[in-house]
């Protein structure tokens, strides 16, 4: 079943929401700022960012064992890469929201359209592989300019950002639909129907769903979700990747060729094929990466836990 439009009710404008949209309303107003201003900026928030001791450790946890290599004052660099990123991660996402589509596409450059196409032409759907780098959501509006697709969506605990977050993240590829990450059969259902998906598989949910494969030279638990859905979609894997420029210069979004040979019928390989595409574009950007989760949470029997 697909999830309904998102319908705005007399309820979100209780008492109780008027924080939340007092919020809404100064995320509006610092998105219209000039881009450089708002490249800046987050520098200034990384202090509140890390006193957040929970995922503070989560990020220098897993900086620690994907990056053994570095030495503390590199890790430490990194470690405050990626808490800028995370920090920008805020104002790209008012971008995503509020800017119009004319002032977005000035931000960024795009390459690899063609393999979308190709598939449409075909008549077959295609799951986007992403991942949760911290461009995530103006990322997400980047390739809704080229490409119209359905998307990921997990209901938010407080009702207004959620409502917002649905709203606008539908509003990237208008005529897309924003489905719950449980419902199955609708996303296969689509995907027969020759659409487009976006898909996001590193997280960590547990060791039912997931089998073993090395990331960056650890045993992690990966969903078995991408291939299965391939398969039973009828669909190619095409992943895409967003990078930020240094510098305030903008963005470079990157549709990659679609995996060939793909499901083969192995969990194992299907999965660490996945996971290697992942820590190979991971590489190129690290900070950028969304180092503050549990991505190590279930360990193989017999193994301590990491955080």
């Amino acid at each position: 079943m697909i999830m309904q439009p998102p319908v705005f009710t007399r309820a979100l404008l209780a008492p109780r929401y008027w924080l939340a949209w007092f919020g809404v309303v100064v995320w509006f107003l610092l998105a219209q700022l000039p881009y450089r201003v708002q490249f800046y900026l987050p520098h200034l928030l990384i202090p509140y960012l890390k006193r957040n001791k929970k995922r503070l450790n989560q990020a220098q946890t897993n900086l620690r064992i994907c990056f053994p290599e570095l030495s503390e004052k590199e890790r430490e660099a990194l470690l405050y890469e990626t808490l800028y990123s995370t920090a920008m991660a805020i104002f790209e996402t008012g971008i995503a929201w509020f800017w119009p589509k004319w002032r977005l596409r000035r931000l960024f450059t795009i390459s690899g359209v063609e393999h979308v196409e190709a598939a449409l032409k075909d008549g077959q759907g295609a799951l986007l592989l992403s991942m949760h780098f911290t461009t995530l959501d103006i990322g997400s509006a980047m390739l809704g300019q080229y490409v119209n697709y359905d998307g990921m969506y997990r209901p938010h605990r407080n009702k207004v950002y959620d409502y917002m977050q649905k709203v606008r993240r539908e509003a990237y590829a208008p005529g897309g639909t924003a489905f719950s990450r449980d419902n199955v059969r609708g996303m296969i259902s689509r995907l027969r129907q020759g659409r487009m998906i976006w898909y996001a598989p590193d997280r960590d949910l547990g060791e039912k769903v997931s089998v073993f494969v090395p990331f960056f030279g650890v045993q992690t638990a990966t969903v078995t979700a991408t291939a299965q859905f391939a398969r039973l979609g009828r669909a190619k894997i095409i992943p895409f990747t967003q990078k930020r420029l240094p510098n305030a210069k903008g963005y470079e979004l990157v549709i990659h060729p679609p995996f060939e040979n793909y499901p083969t019928g192995d969990e194992y390989e299907d999965a660490l094929r996945v996971s290697k595409f992942m820590e190979d574009e991971i590489r190129k950007i690290p900070g950028q990466y969304f180092w503050a989760q549990p991505r190590f949470k279930t360990r193989p029997e017999g193994e301590s836990k990491l955080y």
